[in-house]
């Protein structure tokens, strides 16, 4: 039997989104290393998943997602979906990963840049295209968001909620490159992210009650997921 862990309400210092963007950025070239849509689906999913965790927005009836305490986070980023979302007509999840992912990467890169995580190097290409990258400046933040991932993916150990639902996450956002992991581990580490989401109720697998995590946060994640799968479409068969 797995022992549901200590559930902590409080926002963390760096977010679910904030984490995901960390993980697809290369530290050296700043460049993403995944697909831009997915990232930018899965950042906007994953705010919405921190205000789950936090006990802010809920999955409700009718298949809408709803905000169940307006106090705020005080996460900036966090608290403007916050209030778009109490202050807006209700939308199902699909609908609020489409609305919030225009320019949520850029947001939370600016803010990134003003915490000294990662720097903004802007070079001008053929005198006057402006490329930016953002290259690690501190890496402490993405080596604890790998090295957990790392004991979710490679031991038996049940995850906490939050490391399951940055799993479920990366697997959803089809990220799993951003992980850099040999060829011959890839296929088990995919078995071992479905098989996170699965025990954590996040993909329906188990009953919720055995979940371990608050089925409140297990049907928001579940929801979501499903969400991003569906604007990205089908994936390609791999090429043999």
């Amino acid at each position: 039997m797995v022992t549901t862990p200590t559930i902590v309400c409080l926002m963390t210092s760096i977010a679910l989104a904030e984490e995901l963007l960390l993980l697809a950025y290369d530290d050296e070239t700043g460049k993403a290393t995944v697909s831009r849509i997915g990232l930018d689906l899965g950042m906007a999913a994953a705010v919405l998943v921190d205000l789950a965790l936090a006990g802010r927005v809920a999955y409700g009836p009718g298949g809408m997602l709803i905000v169940t305490d307006p106090t705020p986070t005080g996460d900036p980023i966090a608290d403007a979906v916050l209030a778009k979302v109490d202050g807006d007509d209700p939308h199902t999840p699909a609908q609020w990963v489409q609305r919030l992912r225009h320019k949520l990467r850029e947001r939370v890169l600016e803010d990134l840049v003003a915490r000294g995580v990662v720097r903004d190097v802007d070079e001008t290409a053929m005198g006057h295209i402006h490329i930016h990258r953002y290259p690690a400046a501190d890496r402490a933040f993405e080596h604890e968001i790998r090295e957990r991932l790392a004991t979710a993916l490679t031991t038996d150990v049940a995850p906490d909620e939050r490391t399951a639902a940055l799993a479920t996450l990366v697997c959803a956002a089809r990220m799993e490159p951003a992980l850099k992991l040999p060829p011959e581990d890839r296929e088990r580490v995919h078995e071992r992210l479905e098989a996170i989401a699965a025990g954590a109720g996040f993909s329906g697998g188990v009953n919720l009650e055995d979940s371990i995590v608050r089925p409140s946060v297990a049907l928001v994640v579940a929801v979501l997921g499903r969400a991003i799968a569906a604007a990205l479409g089908t994936p390609r068969p791999a090429v043999s």
